[in-house]
């Protein structure tokens, strides 16, 4: 049984880099957990994060509710962005 954490992690709508933490996690396994191995996976996981965290603090200060926009926004943010 998982965690309510852990599910919070694995939900797309609260967690936007769930294919990142994914990519990383295969990466990670696949080399025997050799680190450099992974470097572009954990550079890609730590863009992602940079720029959502940048996109709810935004939220954040303009009032805007939820904090994390979900899935189909971040999507249709994505596109916009290119």
């Amino acid at each position: 049984r998982m965690s309510r954490h852990a599910k919070k992690l694995r939900d797309h709508d609260i967690n936007p880099c769930l294919a990142e933490t994914d990519a990383t996690t295969k990466c990670m396994n696949d080399n025997n957990y050799n680190k450099d191995m992974c470097t572009d996976y954990f550079l890609k996981y730590k863009n992602c994060r940079k720029f959502w965290h940048g996109i709810m603090m935004q939220r954040k200060r303009n009032g805007v509710k939820p904090e994390m926009p979900s899935a189909e926004e971040r999507k249709k943010i994505l596109e916009s962005t290119g």
